[in-house]
């Protein structure tokens, strides 16, 4: 999934829109922007940019769980909560550097 960035959207053709917002989000948005150093019209389109991509992040993440869901009721095979948790719980410690990287879960007949 590409992701939209300011820089894309300033090379890339754009198209002017008005967007009309209550006086008090402005402030706050506009003191948003400038803590952070970009113009107010640069940090409304990297924050719409930011919005679109969580959104489509959080379809794919929706899909992908209703497809698994499909998937475990159709072979009778998955994961216990348990195992999952311990293994996350391994991963991380791993990326801390404490310890090996977990053996990967295999899928067991559930029910």
């Amino acid at each position: 999934m590409p992701s939209i960035s300011v820089a894309t959207s300033t090379t890339s053709p754009t198209s002017p829109t008005s967007l009309k917002l209550p006086s008090a989000l402005k402030l706050q948005l506009e003191e948003d922007a400038k803590q952070m150093g970009m113009s107010l019209h640069a940090f409304m389109v990297n924050t719409l940019a930011d919005a679109a991509q969580r959104k489509r992040l959080r379809q794919t993440f929706a899909q992908d769980s209703a497809d698994a869901l499909a998937d475990m009721k159709a072979t009778g095979t998955g994961h216990a909560l348990d195992d999952v948790r311990v293994y996350f719980s391994q991963l991380k410690n791993h990326r801390q550097g404490q310890g090996a990287r977990p053996a990967s879960l295999k899928p067991q007949k559930m029910g």
